[in-house]
């Protein structure tokens, strides 16, 4: 079995909004200009270096933009050039919703659990629900028929609806879950953690508010046909998410038997931490960073556990962290020690993904890990699967139709309507399938 790579392709309409409550670099750059040419070409850039380790590749292209749907339940009507100058006069604020590019986040896009661990031993997706921020609720719909639309072969994939829209069973995704096991093949733990219980919403005291609930972890697994041995939830610590974690990808990250975590992920992490090791017998690597050799304020400015961590054609492990953590001493020291000391992480990569890294999304974010069979990565669409001759012809289309800059006041042109959708018709062009595109 082999980990496939599915990365979000940043879209035209990648802006800094500000809309994620909880996410530092998100609410820092708010209203600043973006530029989604550049940021299209870091995530392409980051995909290639990707697929040179040996790592398998694949797409997932952007959501369409603006989502007129949306806008037409705020009441709004008629042709789109026409929908967006009206909302623009009457309610600015709702464009940046329905512009928003971040489908990008590709991590968000759905919980996964691979054949080798659930019941009928097919790959099993939920997609998110994402309802607690409304500029990625509008995803759920899309990405679901984007879903069943790449894996519709029903002899090895199950794509499910996504959870009930209610708050207790608010879904963020695969961002809050880790897959670890000894080898790919074999059946692996399903580590779930959620940052709060049932319909608990209050914030009360706390800075931000927790996303994932319990309740949801809990159905993903069941629909998933997932066994309660090889399954475990725990619970985000109130101290991360105060500093900024707002899904467990941002404190912790984990590859086949190795995981790395930050002293402060979890309530009683002593405890998670001793059941991950039962179930594996002692052949789990727990890597824990200590608060002292990297802060959660640092680790959440850095992205440090946000790198990807890949096993490579060699056999070995390399992280791919953003530039960010190159620029700071404390992340530095911390990947010298891993690659000094025994442990199967043996070479960094770094990348740049500063347009996602402001909007609030590293090079974890940007991608959906799946652990397939050869004949399951068969049976995917070879339109979306990474080629350097894929790569060249979307780098000319981004180049092509992509605005160097974009600002919130730029979502009021009635132009970008026009500019967005010759893009999107071009890119169902290169692919070959406009269902790809919903």
């Amino acid at each position: 079995m082999m980990e496939v790579n599915f990365d979000g392709l940043l879209g035209p309409t990648h802006h800094f909004g500000g809309l994620s409550a909880g996410n530092l670099a998100s609410l820092s750059h708010r209203h600043h200009r973006s530029s989604p040419r550049r940021a299209a070409l870091e995530g392409l850039d980051k995909m290639k270096l990707v697929a040179e380790l040996g790592v398998p590749q694949a797409i997932f292209p952007p959501q369409r933009r603006p989502h007129l749907q949306f806008l037409r339940e705020q009441g709004f009507s008629g042709e789109p050039r026409l929908v967006v100058d009206a909302v623009a006069r009457r309610r600015p604020e709702l464009l940046s919703v329905a512009y928003s590019a971040s489908s990008m986040w590709a991590a968000n896009a759905a919980t996964v659990s691979p054949s080798a661990d659930t019941l009928d031993g097919r790959i099993h997706w939920t997609p998110a629900n994402l309802i607690s921020m409304p500029h990625r609720k509008i995803e759920a719909e899309q990405t679901t028929k984007l879903l069943r639309e790449i894996f519709s072969e029903e002899r090895f994939f199950v794509v499910h609806d996504p959870l009930p829209d209610q708050a207790k069973y608010s879904d963020e995704g695969a961002a809050n879950q880790t897959r670890l096991c000894r080898q790919y093949e074999q059946r692996g733990v399903e580590l779930f953690v959620y940052g709060r219980s049932g319909d608990d919403t209050t914030v009360s005291e706390n800075r931000f508010p927790a996303r994932q609930t319990r309740q949801a972890s809990e159905l993903i697994a069941k629909r998933h046909g997932l066994s309660p041995d090889w399954t475990l939830f725990a619970q985000q610590s109130r101290r991360a998410i105060n500093a900024g974690v707002f899904h467990n990808d941002v404190i912790a990250v984990g590859n086949a038997s190795v995981h790395l975590v930050h002293e402060h992920a979890f309530v009683d992490q002593a405890a998670v931490l001793r059941q991950l090791e039962r179930r594996f017998a002692g052949d789990l690597r727990t890597l824990v960073i200590t608060d002292q050799e990297l802060s959660l304020e640092e680790a959440v400015r850095t992205y440090f556990f946000n790198s990807q961590l890949l096993t490579t054609t060699a056999g070995s492990m390399t992280l791919v962290c953003p530039l960010e953590c190159e620029r700071s001493q404390a992340a530095q020291q911390v990947i010298e020690r891993l690659l000094r000391e025994d442990n199967p992480i043996v070479d960094c990569k770094f990348v740049d993904v500063r347009q996602s890294m402001h909007n609030g999304g590293g090079p974890a974010c940007l991608r959906l890990r799946v652990v397939m069979t050869p004949d399951e990565f068969a049976a995917l669409p070879r339109a979306i699967i990474w080629t350097p001759q894929l790569h060249q012809r979307l780098q000319v289309w981004i180049e092509t139709h992509y605005r160097d800059e974009l600002s919130i006041a730029d979502l009021a042109d009635p132009d970008l309507v026009d500019e967005v959708g010759n893009a999107f018709d071009e890119l169902g062009r290169i692919l070959g399938n406009k269902r790809l595109l919903p």
